[in-house]
C-alpha cells in the first residue's frame, strides 16, 4: 500500500502547490501529486516538482563540507568536518568584523526556498550581530511597487474566481510553464461560460500558444498598450464613471491626460497595429467580468513600476472591480500579516547598519560608492538560497567581484552551483523534505506548513541548523536560536493570530482570503484615503520618484535600440527550470536541450542565420554565445533567451546575465532583467540542432 503524506512546495512560484509526496521509507519518497482537495492546486503540479524525486535523490547532491583547495571558480575542494567548516566560518566573520566592522560582513539570500522560516531566518543572525541589511530588489520590487501605487497593499482578487470570469486577460506572464494552476481555473472558465483568454507577452510562450489571441508589444511599452486602452474605453462608454467617482482619486484628471494617448499614438510606441490595440480595448472595455492576471515579466524593465501601474488601472476604468471574476490580481503576499519578530530577529534591528541592493552584488563587491556609502567593503559574505553568480545582473562584474582574494564566502547550497564553485567553503543543504517549515502564497490565499517527511542525505543540514550553529560561535543571543523550527513555526502562527501549527497540520491548510467586499475593495482601497490612485505619491515609494510619471503613460527611460544594438533581449523563466533551480535534472535537460535564442524569421535572413546556428550577442558588458530558434510569434528586433542555463553551460562559463544591466529600476530599484539592447553576429560555425 502506498503512503502518502502531506507538503508544501518550496519553490520560488507564486502557486505554493499543496502536496501529497508517497514516502517510500526513512530516507524515499516515490511519486509527487497535487492535492486534489485543496481548491486551488486542484490535484494539478507542473512537471518539474511532480519529478522530485529524480532531484531529491540526484547523485551529485552536495553530501559533505567542503573546503577550497584550489583558485576561485576552480571548483576544487576537499571534505572538511562540520565542525571545522562552522569555526572557519565564525572565526573569519569574527576577524572581518574586528578589522573592518560588522558591516562588512553581508549575509546574501533569495528565495530558493520560500519557507519563511528556512529562508528568512539568516535576517534573525544579521540583525543580532549588525551586519550589513540587504535590499530585496531581485523580483518583485518593480511590480510590487507599481501595483502598491494604485491598490495600496499587494493583494487582489482570489484566484479561484477567474472560473467565473468572462474574460481573462494573462498580462506578463507565461503560467503553463511558471504556474500551471492558473490554468485549472482558465479552464473551467473556458467551459463553463465560454470564456475568452488574451495573453499579452513580447513573444509566443506555451500560454500565448494556447490563448483565443496573443497581443505581442514590444518589450517595455505595456504601460503605453494601457493607454491607449483606457482612451477607448473612455471615448467609446466602457468607462465606469460613477465607479470612479466613488473609488479613485482623479478619474477627469485622468480622462483629460489619455486624450492624447490613443490607439495611434500606441501604435507608435509597442509596434502593434492601430486595430489590434482598439480590438483588445473593446473586448476588454465590454466585459464587465474581466480579470486580469498580471505577471512580474512586463515590470522587469526600467520603466517597471509605471507600466504595472498603468495596467492596473484598466479595471478601476472600467469599474469591473465591482463584479464576481472581474478586477485583477499581482499578488496575494500582503494579506497575511505575519508577525516575523522571533523568525528575522526584528526586535535586533540596528536602524543605522546600511542596505545593500542584492540586484548590485557585482556592484559592491566591485566597491561602487553608490552601494557601499561611507562604510567599509564587503569583506565576507554567508549565502543561503540563492545563486548570485549566475542569476544576478552583470554577470562578469559578480565574477570580478567574487574573485577578490581579500573576500571570504560561504555557501549554504544543495548542488555545486556556481557560486560554490567560487566560495571558500561549501556547506550541504537539506531539501524541503528533509526539514520544517511553513508557507504563505501569492498566487493564492492559503497558509501551510510543510513537515520534515524523510531524512536527510550524507550531512546535509538545514537553513535554520546552519544559523543556529554559527549563532553559537559568534555569540549572537536570541530565543530563536534556541528553538526547533517546528517550535518557531508554531509560535510565529500564534502571534500572528493564526490557529497553532498542530491545528494547521490537522487541517492542512487555512484559507485566508477575505469576502467578497474586501477582496474587490467595494469598502475602500487599502490607501490613505480609501481611493485606487491614478496619481501615485512615488516620493513615498522610493527615493528616486523625480522621473515618475504623475498619471499613466508610457515612461522612455528603458535600454532602447540603436544602430549599435539594434535588438531588445528579453531573458524570460524557461519551463524545466526556475532560476536555475532544477537545471541539474537530465530530465529538464533534456527537454530544453541547450541555450538558445529565439531570433525573429526576417531578423534571422537579414543576419544569414537558420536554425541551430551558433550566435553571438553582445553589448557594454559582455558577449555570450547560443544557438539559434528562427520562430514567429514577435515582433522583429525582438530577441527571446528563454534562462537561467547555469553558466557551465555556455561557452566559456559566460551565462546570459553577462548583458543584464544592474542598473535599478525607479523609483526604488529593482532588477531589468528583461530591459537590454544587444547586438547580434552569426558565428563562422554553424551547427545545426539534431533533432531539426
Amino acid at each position: 500500500m502506498k503512503i502518502f503524506k502531506n507538503s508544501v512546495c518550496p519553490h520560488d512560484c507564486p502557486s505554493t502547490c499543496a502536496l501529497e509526496v508517497e514516502v517510500l521509507g526513512n530516507n524515499r519518497i516515490g511519486a509527487v501529486r497535487g492535492a486534489r482537495d485543496n481548491s486551488y492546486t486542484a490535484g494539478v503540479i507542473c512537471n518539474k516538482v511532480a519529478r522530485y524525486a529524480e532531484r531529491i535523490h540526484h547523485p551529485d547532491r552536495l553530501m559533505h563540507p567542503l573546503l577550497r583547495t584550489g583558485a576561485k571558480g576552480s571548483g576544487q575542494f576537499r571534505r572538511i568536518t562540520w565542525d571545522e567548516a562552522l569555526d572557519r566560518v565564525a572565526e573569519r566573520f569574527q576577524a572581518v568584523a574586528a578589522e573592518h566592522g560588522a558591516e562588512a560582513v553581508w549575509p546574501f539570500f533569495f528565495a530558493g526556498t520560500m519557507g519563511l522560516v528556512q529562508r528568512d531566518g539568516i535576517n534573525r543572525l544579521r540583525n543580532v550581530m549588525g551586519y550589513s541589511r540587504q535590499k530585496m530588489t531581485i523580483c518583485t520590487t518593480l511590480p510590487e511597487i507599481g501595483w502598491i501605487a494604485g491598490v495600496g497593499q499587494s493583494r487582489g482578487l482570489d484566484p479561484r474566481e477567474m472560473a467565473k470570469s468572462d474574460l481573462i486577460v494573462i498580462w506578463g506572464g507565461n503560467p503553463v510553464s511558471t504556474q500551471v494552476n492558473v490554468m485549472t481555473h482558465v479552464t473551467r472558465a473556458r467551459k463553463e461560460r465560454g470564456a475568452k483568454v488574451v495573453v499579452v507577452d513580447p513573444y509566443r510562450t506555451p500560454t500565448a500558444a494556447v490563448a483565443d489571441i496573443h497581443i505581442a508589444p514590444k518589450p517595455g511599452t505595456d504601460g503605453a498598450l494601457a493607454c491607449a486602452m483606457m482612451h477607448v474605453a473612455f471615448r467609446d462608454g466602457y468607462a465606469d464613471r460613477a465607479y470612479m467617482d466613488r473609488y479613485t482619486d482623479m478619474p477627469r484628471d485622468l480622462e483629460a491626460h489619455l486624450r492624447t494617448r490613443g490607439p495611434e499614438w500606441a501604435s507608435g510606441i509597442t509596434g502593434l497595429s492601430v486595430d489590434c490595440i482598439e480590438d483588445f480595448a473593446r473586448l476588454y472595455g465590454s466585459a464587465q467580468r474581466s480579470f486580469l492576471r498580471l505577471g512580474y515579466g512586463f515590470a522587469r524593465g526600467r520603466n517597471g513600476a509605471a507600466n504595472m501601474h498603468a495596467v492596473s488601472c484598466l479595471p478601476a476604468v472600467t469599474g469591473a472591480w465591482q463584479h464576481e471574476g472581474g478586477g485583477a490580481l499581482w499578488s496575494n503576499r500582503g494579506m497575511y500579516n505575519w508577525n516575523r519578530s522571533l523568525i528575522e530577529g526584528l526586535d535586533a534591528v540596528k536602524t543605522n547598519v546600511r542596505v545593500l541592493d542584492m540586484s548590485r552584488v557585482g556592484s559592491v563587491l566591485t566597491g561602487d560608492r553608490s552601494e557601499l556609502g561611507d562604510g567599509p567593503q564587503v569583506h565576507a559574505m554567508i549565502i543561503q538560497n540563492q545563486n548570485p553568480l549566475d542569476v544576478c545582473p552583470d554577470s562578469n562584474r559578480v565574477r570580478r567581484g567574487f574573485g577578490r582574494e581579500d573576500l571570504f564566502v560561504v555557501t549554504h547550497e544543495q548542488f555545486m552551483t556556481e557560486t560554490c564553485r567560487w566560495s571558500d567553503i561549501v556547506l550541504p543543504a537539506t531539501m524541503f523534505m528533509e526539514h520544517d517549515d511553513l508557507y504563505q502564497a501569492g498566487g493564492h490565499s492559503h497558509i501551510q506548513i510543510g513537515p520534515k517527511l524523510i531524512e536527510p542525505p550524507g550531512e546535509c543540514r538545514s537553513n535554520h541548523e546552519v544559523i543556529q550553529a554559527l549563532a553559537r560561535r559568534l555569540g549572537a543571543v536570541h530565543p530563536g536560536f534556541e528553538m526547533t523550527a517546528m517550535e518557531i513555526v508554531d509560535a510565529t502562527l500564534r502571534m500572528s493570530g493564526r490557529p497553532d501549527a498542530a491545528t494547521v497540520l490537522r487541517e492542512r491548510w487555512v484559507d485566508v482570503m477575505p469576502g467578497f467586499e474586501e477582496a474587490h475593495f467595494l469598502t475602500g482601497f487599502p490607501t490613505r484615503d480609501k481611493k485606487f490612485h491614478f496619481a501615485p505619491d512615488w516620493a513615498a515609494l522610493g527615493p528616486n520618484h523625480a522621473m515618475m510619471p504623475r498619471l499613466p503613460d508610457h515612461m522612455t527611460v528603458i535600454d532602447d535600440v540603436g544602430p549599435d544594438r539594434p535588438f531588445r533581449l528579453v531573458t524570460a523563466p524557461a519551463r524545466s527550470f526556475l532560476n536555475t533551480s532544477f537545471s541539474e535534472m537530465p530530465s529538464g535537460r533534456k527537454r530544453e536541450g541547450r541555450p538558445t535564442v529565439m531570433i525573429h524569421p526576417g531578423d534571422a535572413a537579414a543576419l544569414g542565420v537558420a536554425d541551430g546556428d551558433r550566435v553571438r550577442l553582445g553589448n557594454a558588458r559582455g558577449e555570450v554565445v547560443l544557438h539559434a530558434r528562427v520562430v514567429e510569434g514577435s515582433q522583429a528586433g525582438v530577441l527571446v533567451a528563454e534562462s537561467v542555463w547555469p553558466s557551465g553551460s555556455f561557452e566559456g562559463r559566460i551565462g546570459i546575465n553577462a548583458l543584464t544591466s544592474d542598473d535599478p529600476g525607479p523609483p526604488a530599484g529593482g532588477a531589468v532583467f528583461h530591459d537590454t539592447a544587444v547586438w547580434v553576429r552569426a558565428e563562422a560555425a554553424a551547427v545545426r540542432l539534431a533533432a531539426e
